[in-house]
């Protein structure tokens, strides 16, 4: 079966960007910035997601994956 997982946590830490800066930059608050990272997301919210890539200029394959579980 395939899933999506966030790298999130990749992304922001190669970019030396913190969660709180990156709430800050995307108007999302930090508890939701956080749940990201940290890969605890249930439903993606495609704003949301609109917001992140938005503020970190990048695209959704950089912070989204498809992997085997």
């Amino acid at each position: 079966m395939k899933v999506v997982r966030f790298c999130l946590k990749d992304y922001l830490d190669s970019h030396h960007i913190s969660r709180y800066e990156l709430s800050k930059r995307a108007g999302i608050g930090y508890p939701v910035i956080d749940s990201y990272y940290k890969n605890k997301v249930y439903r993606l919210d495609g704003y949301n997601l609109g917001r992140i890539i938005e503020a970190l200029d990048c695209q959704l394959t950089d912070i989204l994956t498809v992997v085997d579980e």
